[in-house]
């Protein structure tokens, strides 16, 4: 398709007028044609109104339209074939391959999102009837359901070009539980952005949904996302990205004259914790294991294992010397532009000016400047000197990992109880190591959303039971997820209806159940109707 580089406001382009910026291939550093347009105030204004009107409209369709308008926008993203996996490897450097199996993920979830909407039964509809002779007060007709928000805003990531970003999981389970959406595109990747934008506008199109279900406005900086969060339209945000920057997004949220919230999903050092059999028993096959978690990606996964602990030793020695040449076997990989590949540098010059903090190993080969290289970097400190220094447990976004040797277990724990909140935490253990770790896999709990036995973070399994967020400031709220059938509670609220007649209660909750869903009924779950 051609671009044009201008947002997308309903089904219509804006006029472009708003301030230019380009694309940047990372592998070359050359600017992309064309130039996209930020939107301007009255774009955003126009859009977010849009949105509005819209969702008076789109919250009342039912289930079995939002579902076939989700796998339609599946449907137009495949269509586009390799042109959208070509763009998107020009503007993030990633590879072909990691692109296809991404964007087979956003088309999963799209798929997955689709069901819940066809389905019904995430309405949690909830139903007490009235027991009008009950003493000494008589009991109200109760009924209660979920509902959507009203507009949500999206922000791109930068990270994941399809599966966090225009039509990913936020986009996908807002719109499955009756939101609109408007996207904030990533300014790094803008024109797979606007590609993924047309895809899901032509589906709107063929679906007969209406004018303002999607937006996509361009910005390049925080202004643009910030005059999103502020508008008074804006019912909740969804964002994937830095501490600093979600943060900012949170911060404007709870300023506003009525507050909205804000899932952001922020930072995270994804703690790895091996004791002292398997460090022994298995110390090869987790170096290995460790190496290949650390490096994935050029380390540009939000569950990149940051921090590795272990107890001081022979064991830990060996397993120090056998992680070594692996990590040195790794080229420098292209990061997904300069201001990432400039924050990475920043972060290890910060970290190796620490008292106490050793160089261990790097790649072999020198990062290339003109390809937006990072090089693969491991080092080492004592425990007491990562207690001491708090900055030690500051993320470095890149191919980067600290190991910490500790003296006792219980020297383990108290480092575990110091942490702040993650995605994630690993501990590797022999069975006899897993009876004796129940004090530190209950402070763990406390501290992560997803605890893992004997393996690593990076890899997110789409499914049901699947939890991607944790205590702050890995996301700001650690009662939701953004990966998994659970993640458009998010997006949901709930509401009572009190002695309403038949004719004003939603389907969802009236006594024919016309949508045939599971109901609690009384206290019991049931899909039959009220006599």
């Amino acid at each position: 398709m051609n671009l044009h580089g201008s947002s997308f406001i309903g089904d219509r382009l804006a006029p472009g007028a708003g301030e230019a910026f380009h694309a940047v291939n990372p592998q070359n550093n050359t600017q992309l044609p064309p130039a996209f347009h930020t939107a301007t105030a009255e774009e955003i204004d126009r859009a977010m109104k849009l949105a509005d009107e819209a969702f008076m409209t789109y919250r009342q369709m039912s289930g079995e339209r939002r579902a076939v308008f989700l796998e339609r926008i599946a449907d137009e993203i495949m269509a586009m074939g390799d042109t959208l996996i070509a763009r998107a490897k020009a503007e993030t450097g990633l590879p072909e391959g990691r692109l296809t199996g991404e964007r087979g993920r956003t088309i999963n979830q799209l798929k997955m999102f689709a069901q819940i909407a066809r389905e019904g039964s995430w309405v949690d509809a909830r139903i007490d009837t009235a027991l009008p002779d009950r003493q000494p007060v008589g009991k109200p007709d109760l009924r209660r359901m979920l509902v959507p928000m009203g507009v949500v805003i999206v922000f791109g990531a930068s990270n994941f070009p399809f599966a966090y970003s225009v039509a990913g999981g936020d986009t996908a389970s807002a719109l499955a539980t009756g939101n609109t959406v408007v996207v904030k595109a990533h300014e790094r990747h803008p024109g797979t952005s606007e590609m993924v934008a047309a895809a899901i506008l032509k589906a709107a199109v063929a679906c007969q949904m209406p004018p303002g279900v999607f937006s996509m406005v361009h910005g390049n900086g925080p202004p643009t996302g910030l005059a999103l969060v502020r508008h008074p339209l804006a019912s909740a945000v969804g964002f994937t990205g830095s501490r600093t920057a979600g943060r900012a997004l949170f911060d404007a949220a709870a300023a506003r004259a009525e507050p909205i919230p804000v899932f952001a999903e922020m930072s995270s050092l994804n703690p790895i914790f091996i004791l002292p059999g398997a460090m022994r028993e298995n110390g090869v096959a987790i170096a290995a294991g460790l190496r290949d978690s650390v490096t994935l990606g050029a380390g540009q996964f939000c569950t990149k294992p940051g921090l590795v602990f272990g107890l001081d030793g022979a064991s830990f020695d060996t397993f120090k010397e056998t992680i070594v040449p692996l990590l040195e076997s790794v080229a420098p990989t292209t990061m997904l532009h300069t201001g990432i590949r400039d924050a990475y540098g920043r972060g290890l010059s910060r970290v190796s000016r620490i008292a106490g903090v050793h160089s261990l190993a790097q790649s072999s080969k020198s990062a290339d400047p003109g390809q937006t290289q990072g090089e693969p970097v491991l080092v080492c400190a004592g425990a007491a000197d990562f207690q001491r220094y708090p900055e030690l447990a500051t993320e470095v976004f890149g191919p980067f990992s600290l190991l910490i040797a500790a003296k006792t277990i219980a020297e383990l724990e108290d480092i575990a109880r110091g942490l702040e909140g993650q995605l994630t935490a690993t501990v590797h253990g022999t069975e006899g190591d897993l009876r004796g770790a129940a004090a530190l896999i209950g402070i763990l709990e406390r501290k992560a959303g997803r605890l893992i036995i004997n393996g690593f973070p990076t890899g997110v399994e789409v499914c049901p039971s699947m939890t991607h967020g944790g205590p702050y400031p890995a996301t700001t709220d650690s009662r939701f997820t953004s990966v998994g059938t659970a993640a458009y509670l998010r997006f949901v609220r709930p509401v009572s209806f009190q002695n309403f007649p038949a004719a004003l209660l939603p389907d969802a909750l009236k006594n024919e159940n016309p949508l045939g869903l599971a109901r609690e009924v009384d206290g019991k779950t049931t899909r039959e109707q009220l006599i």
